[in-house]
């Protein structure tokens, strides 16, 4: 089948409702030619309409998360982990701190606001703002194991969310003494019959309102008010309506107070190709409340019209209701229902609300899972075997098994200008009395961020020269691009060599060239060189009683085929990616001073590249499988049934091998690393020494086990 080119870059800034609702569509129709991007600097969003349940309560946080690392694959969306610090309209490129910038044809915006006050002296030290929701659940979830008996609360804000916050804190906490605080009156968007009946209900509860007086500086323990009172606070929680994200003030886009003002459209008024959504966003003709009900009603006009931009079709404007139904949580299993000034409060409001909060987040959380093609009716034997049920996956999990390779390698000559060279992790060549290493590496993609690929393809090919004690000197690079238009390209290629060459510059070596061809995905390999000295560390050399040290976890290869099923957690995928660009050269020299033998664990697995540590030694090992450091959310994967496409083949080049248990935490001894952390053969000695040195110098670095002579037997068996 013909693969289409892409032509057109489309970007949206955040993870809010109305883009997670586009990307649900995208997903469904997308648009050809167009790449679609994701920036957020979390893995996953909150559905803010169930905050107050998750403080009182009644939710766990991954009720309300929709995880956007799914979601991104869903959509068939690249998905960059990072926070937006500015935007330049006249480049059309978003600035993200730590990485290059992303470049746009049309963007989108819908960043949210927050309700953090930083002119308030004290605050940023000793409060935390209601919104974004992150920082305010990790705080509240602490403070609950640690709250004094009859804890002081204050809650600065006295508008619909404070007052929904004050309530659902209440109500974790029934002994808490809650006080709210506003600088104005209470609730001044309610209905006047439904502000009376919340404003009741604040007295039964016990709870405080100081209406007309503001806090004037945040103390440790303490909130002191501009009528002279000081208040004692125990926990200070920022709810004072809506501020909006400081770095829109830069852009250059017409903003009114800081919004991002927008026509009927959703356009910038100011910038034709820039969107904006959600409570960033102004809508200059029908002005409305900041209010999630009208980030979720603009959803369908904002991708209709995003398409339009794209491909030239023609736009359509959103009209937004005057009046909607407010849903207001009391803290308890009870809701207040107000539209048209007519309140109704009750436990059947509760469950109304619950119910269409619920369906919204069935939407993200069913999401289905990434099937391969059905095969032609007429295929050949054998053939529905090699494809399986499951896509082919990325990075060391697409390398070709162990047995194969082995027989392949085996038929190749030996000798010439080798010094060492098949069935190691490096060429050894010496030239005029120097030790040169090359190796070279190449990696199906497991993102398609390509800045944060060429960072982990880069760390996986300097592996083998690392392995070898060696120091980095120069690559080149083989990429393969997906098909894409020139403007496109060079996009693409200006993230690829940023990468690329802040992991190289970084091992003291120089990207010297390459080269680039078109193909059906991406692709990126390097081969690599660097200077050893006259000890170069091979697979061979350990000896009986040596300590085996590993210096990164294990699990990588089942953690991406999952993200791949759209079944990984984000945050799991999330705390992956800096190991997998978590360079070993540092480590490499810790280990070389005393290590006899040393290699990368990579495609084969913990276990397959142990054995080949073990055959080129003639020694047998011991392992502890309960030592072996395990990557976020890979048992739990493994336990799932999950597993990458080049573990069977793994675990079957190790029959007779092995004796290991029959469970998921050995099964992972089998999968494929990415990027993989060293195994190295060091004296029994100085292990305790060379894993604090390996600790401090930021390593996840263990003990698994030891060699031991060969005997009878299995050569590796696992405890």
């Amino acid at each position: 089948m013909q693969t289409l080119p892409q032509t057109r870059d489309l970007v949206l800034i955040g993870g809010g409702h109305a883009h997670a609702l586009v990307l649900l569509r995208w997903a469904m129709n997308p648009l050809a030619g167009a790449r679609l991007t994701l920036i957020d600097p979390n893995p996953t969003a909150p559905y803010t309409g169930m905050l107050p349940g998750l403080i009182a309560g009644h939710f766990d946080r991954a009720a309300l998360e929709m995880d956007l690392v799914a979601l991104a694959r869903h959509a068939g969306a690249r998905l960059i982990l990072g926070r937006a610090a500015g935007l330049d309209p006249a480049a059309r490129q978003v600035l993200i701190p730590g990485r290059p910038p992303v470049r746009y044809d049309v963007l989108s915006v819908d960043i949210g606001i927050t309700s953090d006050l930083p002119a308030l002296p004290g605050f940023a030290e000793h409060a935390v703002a209601a919104k974004p929701l992150a920082a305010y659940a990790a705080r509240w979830d602490a403070f609950l194991h640690d709250a004094p008996d009859a804890p002081r609360i204050t809650v600065l804000g006295a508008g619909v969310g404070g007052i929904e916050l004050a309530l659902a804190m209440k109500h974790r906490l029934p002994g808490a003494q809650i006080t709210v605080i506003d600088r104005s009156v209470a609730l001044p968007h309610m209905g006047k019959r439904a502000r009376a009946r919340l404003l009741a209900l604040l007295g039964a509860r016990d709870i405080a309102l100081i209406e007309r007086t503001e806090a004037v500086r945040v103390e440790a323990g303490a909130v002191a008010l501009s009528d002279g009172r000081s208040l004692r606070s125990d926990f200070t929680l920022g709810a004072a309506g809506s501020r909006p994200q400081d770095w829109l003030a830069d852009t250059g886009l017409a903003l009114h107070e800081g919004y991002v003002s927008v026509d009927p459209t959703l356009r910038s008024v100011s910038h034709p190709e820039i969107f904006a959504v959600g409570d960033c966003a102004h809508m200059t003709e029908s002005p409305r409340p900041k209010a999630g009900v009208f980030a979720v009603r603009q959803a369908p006009y904002l991708h209709h019209n995003l398409r339009a931009a794209l491909s030239g079709g023609a736009m359509r404007p959103y009209r937004p209701q005057r009046d909607y139904l407010k849903l207001i949580s009391l803290g308890g299993k009870s809701a207040l229902a107000d539209k048209w000034g007519l309140p109704l409060a009750g436990r059947a409001m509760w469950r109304l609300k619950t119910r269409i909060d619920r369906k919204f987040m069935r939407m993200f959380h069913a999401l289905p899972e990434m099937e391969t093609a059905p095969l032609p009716r007429h295929h050949t034997q054998g053939l529905a075997e090699l494809v399986g049920v499951k896509p082919l996956c990325g990075g060391c999990g697409a390398k070709v098994g162990p047995d194969a390779l082995r027989h392949a390698l085996a038929s190749l000559p030996r000798g010439g200008a080798l010094e060492q060279g098949v069935g190691d992790d490096a060429a050894v060549l010496r030239i005029n009395g120097a030790r040169q290493v090359i190796a070279t590496d190449h990696l199906r993609a497991v993102t398609d961020d390509p800045w944060l690929m060429a960072k982990i393809a880069s760390v996986h090919a300097l592996g083998d020269v690392w392995a070898m004690g060696a120091t980095p000197q120069a690559a080149l690079a083989m990429l393969i691009l997906p098909r894409l238009s020139e403007p496109l390209q060079e996009r693409t290629l200006a993230e690829i060599m940023a990468g690329m060459t802040e992991v190289l510059a970084e091992a003291g070596a120089d990207l010297a060239g390459g080269h680039t061809t078109q193909g059906a995905e991406l692709t990126i390999g390097l081969t690599v060189t660097g200077l050893a000295g006259e000890r170069v560390l091979t697979k061979g050399g350990g000896q009986p009683g040596d300590a085996l040290v590993l210096t990164k976890p294990i699990g990588s290869g089942t953690l991406l085929a999952a993200e791949m099923q759209k079944k990984a957690p984000g945050r799991a995928i999330a705390a992956l990616w800096p190991f997998l660009t978590q360079p070993q050269g540092r480590a490499s020299a810790i280990l070389s001073r005393d290590a006899r033998a040393m290699t990368d664990v990579t495609g084969f697995g913990l276990a397959g590249h142990l054995d080949e540590m073990l055959r080129a030694s003639g020694l047998g090992a011991e392992i502890a499988l309960d030592r072996i450091p395990l990557f976020d959310g890979a048992l739990a994967m493994a336990e799932a049934g999950v597993a990458s496409t080049i573990m069977p083949a793994n675990r079957a080049a190790l029959l007779g091998r092995i004796a290991a248990p029959s469970s998921a935490r050995a099964g992972l001894l089998f999968d494929p690393q990415t990027a993989g952390g060293l195994l190295a053969a060091v004296p029994e000695a100085r292990v305790e020494a060379m894993l604090q040195e390996l600790g401090e110098a930021g390593y996840h670095a263990a003990c698994i086990g030891h060699l031991r002579d060969a005997g009878d037997g299995p050569a590796l068996r696992v405890v």
